[in-house]
């Protein structure tokens, strides 16, 4: 029974999050960018600073100037740009394709950087995602704007950004990092419309969206935490990537996408190489836990 409501949890953690992504595409329509990160920092900076405090976890400055904090937050800049610029700019439907390349970079970062092995059936899955990728993006094709590359930029600094938080002390709370994270996204914010000179948007209707992208943003990040303490990863994690079901839908609901042939073969080809190369993982993880079982 707990591993049917983590399932649920995950799913409607997913959905949630993908309603974030509307809010902030919705929002980037009213307002320019630069003043969508800084809403958007401002108010989940708050949130998690509150949660914190309602579960009393220590936040102190000296955690947040921690080296590694430091250049899990830069990376975390990065990603925050690259996915905000390309949700204003492109199709929900391709940002939904594009994101779910994310555990491949991960591993792919990992072989690279933290030397953990990968054999060849997952150095083929990788490739193939990234064909998929390549597939929904088309560079040089007669769609290609080039805002393309914005989500790519965006998942490869988020997938830097989850390598490095696998390196963190143990005594920083996961709340504390998530707090710092993204505080780190204001200065981005105020360069992008110091560099823009774009006007500001008073409107209500910005406000509303973006009260929107913080609440379920948040709700999102709880329901994850919950499923995942919930029953194993290996049950619930599979079930991340509903959200491009969800995120796709939204984008035909609201925004009226329609995507086309190459865009849903390779979003298939991405969610059968990240499928894949998670249950390999599990599995070997498994036969590596039978091998160091007295």
């Amino acid at each position: 029974m707990d591993t049917l409501r983590a399932i649920a949890l995950m799913v409607a953690s997913m959905a949630l999050l993908a309603a974030s992504d509307a809010f902030l595409k919705l929002a980037s329509q009213t307002a320019p960018v630069g003043q969508v990160m800084v809403m958007l920092s401002v108010g989940a900076t708050a949130l998690f600073f509150a949660l914190a405090a309602l579960r009393g976890v220590r936040l102190s400055l000296s955690q947040a100037f921690e080296p590694k904090v430091m250049l899990r937050n830069l990376f975390e800049m990065i990603g925050a740009l690259g996915m905000i610029v390309g949700l204003s700019k492109i199709p929900l439907s391709l940002m939904a394709a594009i994101m779910q390349t994310a555990p491949l970079v991960v591993t792919l970062g990992a072989a690279l950087f933290l030397r953990e092995p990968v054999g060849w059936r997952r150095w083929l899955a990788i490739g193939v995602g990234l064909v998929g990728m390549l597939m929904v993006i088309r560079p040089g094709g007669a769609g290609f704007t080039g805002w393309e590359l914005f989500p790519v930029i965006g998942v490869t600094g988020l997938a830097a950004r989850d390598l490095v938080t696998r390196t963190l002390p143990a005594r920083i709370p996961s709340l504390a990092v998530s707090a710092y994270g993204f505080a780190a996204v204001l200065p981005v914010g105020l360069a992008v419309l110091l560099i823009t000179g774009a006007p500001l948007s008073g409107e209500a209707q910005t406000f509303g969206y973006m009260t929107g992208a913080v609440a379920v943003t948040a709700a999102g990040y709880l329901a994850v935490t919950m499923a995942m303490r919930m029953a194993p990863v290996s049950s619930v994690a599979p079930f991340r990537y509903t959200r491009l079901v969800f995120t796709a839908g939204l984008g035909m609901a609201i925004f009226g996408e329609r995507p086309d042939g190459w865009t849903w073969a390779g979003a298939a080809l991405i969610l059968a190489a990240g499928l894949y190369s998670f249950l390999r993982e599990h599995r070997l993880a498994r036969q590596q836990a039978a091998v160091l079982r007295p």
